[in-house]
């Protein structure tokens, strides 16, 4: 899918942001945190993965839509297309993905 100018200079935009945050690279597929995805563009949306509990609620409010892959387990992935939102919801994305696994330790 291809992005609008706008879209793309707010990704990029967005991308400088992360760039110098602890873990994170940005890579062809996307942002990623020690590896593991956590947000991409698609078109002029942004895709990240939150937790279950704000991506529905943020699709209850019409925020966001839910953003499926073909042939990918389904994941918290949700689509935003408010600019305004992203560095927020890459921020939460960011944060939700790049937390130490729990009781993995004990």
């Amino acid at each position: 899918m291809v992005s609008s100018a706008a879209a793309t200079e707010a990704y990029e935009n967005l991308t400088v942001s992360l760039s110098d945050e602890e873990g994170v690279e940005v890579t062809v597929d996307g942002l990623t945190v020690h590896g593991t995805l956590f947000a991409f563009l698609d078109g002029d949306d942004l895709v990240v993965e939150l937790p279950a509990a704000r991506g529905d609620d943020l699709q209850q409010r019409g925020i966001a839509e839910a953003h499926a892959e073909s042939g990918t387990p389904p994941r918290a992935w949700v689509r935003v297309g408010d600019q305004q939102l992203w560095p927020e919801l890459a921020g939460e994305a960011h944060t939700f993905v790049g937390e130490p696994p729990v009781g993995g330790d004990s």
